[in-house]
């Protein structure tokens, strides 16, 4: 019996044995199987390209309501300048008062001020020998027009002889002791006069000062001093009144040409009716005002129209139904309604405007 017995304790203790060896072979395997997978779950980290992928269907589905369009739209902005018959100054009109036609087509406005707008403006001097004469009646005006000067109102002053003396003697600046020290500072010097590239020049200048983005709403002006006689360039008039259409800069223009040979050719200007066209268009196509003082003592009340008319004006928007962005050029057209009793109201604005070509604003670049 006892033999028996032991015999059966000791296959007991067999089977256990066994079922011990065998469930350790099995979590040694499990283990060896655990560290295989964490060996090719965790690679060396390489860069990854993320790639767009449709959205899971457990995310919610975006609300086309809370989507951001953007919008390339091309603002134009226009000083506009309102006289009447005899040339003097309405205003006291209002934004229903006003029609904007973009090649005869009539345009929403989307912005209007009849308030003063702070103005950054260059004074653009001929220092040749041609103003040798009048350069102290010059600097003179010069001072009554930048006294005038708001606080947010910037100047700059800008001496011209030749292509190679273009030279800006005070970089914009509302400071007036600064300005008036740079006009004391001009000086008659010779050389051949490029009237067309100061100006060009003057014009970029002016256009990019400060300039950030549609909701700028400087008036940005040119007030130049010549005799209007272009002796040698770099640029032709045609880039000069090019570059014009594609900015907002108004042109004041102050001409002494009387000193000029009025004697033409057969079929060619003379000289002083060639240059007083040039400096008239520069006045007609950017909406500002030509001047031709016959005594350098007309020159201070030139000055203080010329504050005014900087200051009577009015700012309007639109942006134009035709938005092709094809470098094109359009024409504007001003509309004012009569007033009492058919008061004619004549408006005084840039001719026109040259769309942004597709793919920016070119550069012209001097090789």
């Amino acid at each position: 019996m006892r033999r028996k017995i032991s015999l059966i304790l000791s296959l007991v203790f067999c089977f256990a044995l066994a079922f011990a060896f065998a469930g350790l072979d099995s979590a040694n395997a499990q283990t060896e199987q655990n560290n295989r997978v964490r060996q090719v779950a965790s690679p060396t980290p390489t860069p990854i390209t993320k790639t767009a992928t449709p959205a899971p269907t457990a995310q919610p589905t975006p609300n086309p309501d809370d989507e951001i369009i953007k919008v390339d739209t091309e603002l134009v902005n226009l000083s506009v300048r309102v006289i009447d018959r005899n040339n003097r100054p309405i205003n006291n009109l209002a934004q229903k008062d006003f029609t904007i036609l973009e090649d005869n087509v009539a345009q929403p406005i989307e912005f209007f001020s009849r308030a003063e707008v702070p103005t950054n403006y260059s004074l653009v001097i001929d220092n040749s020998g041609s103003l040798r004469q009048q350069l102290e009646k010059v600097i003179e005006a010069g001072k009554i027009i930048t006294n005038t000067n708001r606080a947010d109102d910037e100047t700059s002053i800008i001496r011209f002889v030749s292509s190679d003396k273009i030279e800006i003697v005070q970089d914009f600046t509302a400071n007036k002791t600064d300005i008036n020290d740079a006009l004391d500072n001009l000086y008659i010097e010779g050389g051949q006069t490029a009237i067309i590239d100061a100006v060009y020049l003057a014009a970029e200048k002016v256009t990019e000062y400060e300039k950030k983005d549609g909701s700028d709403r400087k008036r940005r002006a040119l007030i130049l001093v010549s005799d209007g006689e272009d002796r040698d360039s770099y640029y032709k008039e045609q880039q000069l009144f090019e570059l014009l259409r594609e900015t907002d800069v108004q042109i004041y223009v102050i001409g002494f040409v009387g000193d000029l040979s009025k004697d033409g050719g057969f079929i060619s200007k003379s000289p002083q009716a060639k240059a007083k066209a040039f400096l008239e268009k520069l006045a007609v196509e950017t909406g500002g005002k030509s001047y031709f003082p016959e005594s350098i003592n007309e020159l201070t009340r030139i000055a203080q129209d010329i504050s005014s008319e900087l200051r009577t004006q009015y700012s309007i928007g639109y942006i134009p139904t035709n938005d092709r962005r094809d470098g094109s050029y359009r024409n504007i057209k001003v509309q004012v309604a009569d007033g009492p009793n058919k008061q004619k109201r004549i408006a005084v604005t840039r001719a026109g405007r040259t769309a942004d070509p597709e793919g920016g604003k070119p550069n012209l670049q001097k090789n």
